[in-house]
């Protein structure tokens, strides 16, 4: 997925619903409006082997509150493997909203609370990526013995801090 700041001469604003038939949710301290356009296409044309749409959703956004952040418009873009019958607009909207709340709510959320993902200094990007790697580890370790019964820790956290190195080594060579 790309997105721009601005809707841009490739998917003019003027191709999407217009405003009097998008209606605003408020959720988060905040307004947000989304409106979809799509393209058919077949696999061929595309190159993309299995893709039948490529989508637009305009994403606006309105903070609210004393801190609130200037207003935002963004386009993303998506490719699908759904046939245009398959799924109407609302539809389409939601299982991509839904699609980006279970990586947000799932690994990412998961390593952020157990870990602090988010306020780590780690900025160079591959460091990042080994560092997130590292923390699925010991997310997936911890999933293991909860699921073998050998732990009863309440947490991923709370785990790590009680095994020692040489624990965790003779786990991950069984």
């Amino acid at each position: 997925m790309a997105s721009s700041n601005a809707p841009n001469a490739c998917w003019p604003s003027r191709l999407f619903p217009p405003d009097k038939d998008v209606s605003w949710e408020k959720d988060h301290h905040r307004l947000d409006r989304r409106r979809l356009k799509r393209v058919t296409v077949s696999p061929e044309e595309i190159g993309l082997c299995g893709c039948w749409q490529v989508l637009a959703v305009r994403r606006e956004r309105v903070e609210l509150g004393r801190k609130a952040k200037p207003p935002s418009d963004e386009i993303g873009y998506y490719v699908t493997s759904l046939s245009a019958e398959q799924l109407n607009d609302a539809q389409l909207i939601r299982a991509i909203r839904d699609h980006w709340s279970a990586i947000e709510n799932g690994a990412h959320h998961r390593r952020d609370v157990s870990f602090g993902e988010d306020a780590s200094g780690v900025s160079e990007r591959g460091a990042a990526q080994a560092m997130a790697c590292l923390r699925n580890l010991a997310l997936g370790y911890y999933e293991l013995a909860l699921e073998r019964g050998q732990t009863k820790a309440p947490s991923a956290k709370s785990r790590c801090r009680q095994m020692t190195f040489a624990q965790a080594l003779a786990v991950l060579k069984r």
